[in-house]
């Protein structure tokens, strides 16, 4: 049991790191679809091809009722998928829900003494599997401004002994049709989410960890028209601060009492911010042909901490389905591996 609560308080300081690298639930922060890796600014990407997920006042966008199923081809034994339906409700709302499932398989537990501990997996090693699962609805208040209101359930199923904890999470959005070619939207996520921890056994352990709140501003320009109101160049770029609330003990020195002694500490609350950018263009070559190009994690710190991206999507129609097929390869920090991510929409 001590080893694997030296795990969970491991987990528990990584998370006071860099805030926009760390913090629970960073799995549900990498997007939604193929596209949101390419293009990563699409808080008021109004074209329909961005997902309420990352602002929930796109919802009324969505050009048909449609489903997406996403991969991720991760290093380091780390898997990413995710399930989107989305479906207008006319004539000027949205809707949109699924769920995203981010995982670590392969992990070697070990005691305080260094022995390997018994886990979920055949050959003993530990797996980590988190959820998120969303709604979101938006409405369009005039032809220039849309809200939108989303809803987000967390699970972390970390190891047998510790309670999976769950959170609730808020969104909220806007966008705003400035001028016939710029849109600016506004974002919030994760409002009063936090995971309560404890363990369980003949040793118990608690702990709280808060989610970073994520205010996320931005504007998408575009150009050209393939018709039925798509843009044939989209260029995007979005600035975002991430506060993180933190517990932390700072030591007041060692008490006497007796023959005994002990350290005495103060429980402080403290917030950490962090600015993040983001850019990202996509261009439609042919009706049927998109190229994308994208850069995220500007200003996280050293250069390295950059996150560039390439991908492409392709639609068909396929009989009465509308299909499309996104992809999009991502540099991940100090190029430490390379990250595959696919997307299939079928609309209806």
């Amino acid at each position: 049991m001590s080893g694997r609560l030296a795990l969970l308080a491991a987990l528990i300081v990584a998370a006071a790191g860099t805030v926009s690298a760390q913090g629970a639930g960073a799995f549900a922060r990498m997007g939604m679809g193929a596209r949101s890796l390419a293009m990563p600014s699409q808080v008021a990407d109004r074209s329909g091809y961005a997902s309420p997920y990352l602002n929930p006042a796109l919802a009324p966008f969505a050009p048909a009722q449609g489903v997406e199923l996403t991969a991720g081809r991760l290093a380091y034994d780390r898997s990413w998928n995710a399930v989107q339906v989305s479906a207008p409700l006319r004539p000027r709302s949205g809707f949109a829900g699924g769920v995203v499932h981010g995982g670590v398989d392969n992990i070697d537990g070990r005691d305080a003494s260094g022995y390997p501990t018994d886990g979920q997996n055949e050959d003993g090693t530990l797996r980590a599997d988190e959820y998120a699962f969303f709604a979101a609805f938006g409405t369009q208040f005039s032809e220039r401004v849309s809200a939108g209101v989303g809803l987000r359930l967390y699970r972390n199923e970390l190891f047998e002994g510790t309670r999976a904890p769950t959170a609730i999470g808020i969104a909220i959005g806007t966008t705003v049709q400035a001028s016939d070619r710029l849109a600016i939207g506004l974002s919030v996520d994760d409002l009063f989410a936090r995971y309560e921890w404890s363990s369980t056994g003949s040793v118990t352990a608690s702990a709280t960890d808060y989610f970073p709140t994520r205010i996320r501003g931005g504007a998408a320009y575009t150009v050209g028209d393939r018709g039925e109101g798509r843009p044939r160049v989209t260029v995007a770029a979005e600035a975002e601060l991430v506060v993180q609330p933190l517990e932390t003990r700072r030591p007041d020195g060692v008490e006497v009492i007796g023959t005994s002694a002990s350290e005495t500490s103060t429980t402080l609350d403290v917030t950490l911010a962090d600015v993040l950018g983001r850019a990202g263009a996509e261009v439609w070559i042919t009706d049927g042909f998109a190229a994308r190009l994208g850069i995220d994690r500007v200003g996280a710190g050293e250069a390295g901490e950059l996150r560039p991206s390439a991908g492409f999507g392709v639609e068909q129609r396929v009989g009465e389905l509308d299909l499309r097929v996104d992809y999009t390869a991502v540099v991940e920090p100090f190029g430490s591996a390379l990250m595959h991510m696919a997307t299939v929409r079928l609309g209806l």
